[in-house]
């Protein structure tokens, strides 16, 4: 089946999207295509991604383009990003009671450091505390946090331009798909970092949450 849908003759958002897949990226990236939802756009695509250090998954997410010529009043344009970021935490975590404006912060630092401008952009942080009693007390807290995002791409030309004129020029993804894996990367407690740079020590531990341990996060 194929791991994308992308309308026939939108060659403009197939250039984007190759665009954007054949840039570099940091080295603890690594990612592949999955099957994207058809229903929510003309035009979509996806992938999963995750956080690697020393074959140790720091954080997970997922990420879906979508691409309508036409646009949507929603987005506020033709393209709108939707993320997903998940990462399990130090238990310290559990009463940190700003770690929603942390992680608000990710994705705003990540979206400047990249110069990926955007409007329309929200955020929906979740945290989990994970605490074991009785027979299971030895095993230990958990904090998880789950970031879902969405933001539309700024496109180029005219601050105002008609979706028209928008749908008529390949808008760049790749400093969006960049800013996405920063939150991934941010979220795992590592630094910024351009891309190939060799991994350096997280700021904080972090891990993907484990699938019996999050839950179902779709």
């Amino acid at each position: 089946m194929p791991v994308h849908e992308i309308r026939s003759g939108d060659d403009v958002f197939r250039a984007a999207v190759d665009a954007m897949t054949s840039a570099p990226q940091r080295a603890e990236f690594a990612w592949r295509t999955i099957p994207a939802p058809s229903k929510m756009a003309p035009s979509t695509w996806a992938c999963t991604g995750e956080i690697l250090v020393h074959d140790e998954e720091l954080a997970s997410g997922r990420l879906v383009i979508l691409h309508d010529p036409a646009g949507q009043e929603s987005w506020d344009g033709t393209y709108r990003m939707v993320a997903l970021v998940q990462a399990q935490l130090e238990p310290e975590f559990a009463v940190e009671s700003m770690l929603g404006d942390v992680a608000w912060s990710w994705v705003t630092e990540s979206l400047e450091l990249h110069d990926a401008d955007s409007r329309e952009l929200g955020c929906t942080a979740t945290r989990v505390v994970s605490q074991s009693y009785g027979a299971l007390a030895s095993r230990p807290s958990t904090v998880d946090v789950e970031m879902r995002v969405s933001w539309t791409p700024e496109p180029p030309g005219p601050p105002e331009p008609t979706p028209e004129a928008t749908s008529a020029a390949t808008i760049a993804l790749a400093p969006h798909f960049s800013a996405w894996i920063a939150m991934l990367a941010a979220a795992g407690g590592l630094p910024p970092a351009p891309p190939h740079i060799a991994p350096i020590a997280p700021t904080h531990h972090a891990r993907a949450p484990r699938p019996e341990e999050a839950g179902d996060a779709r």
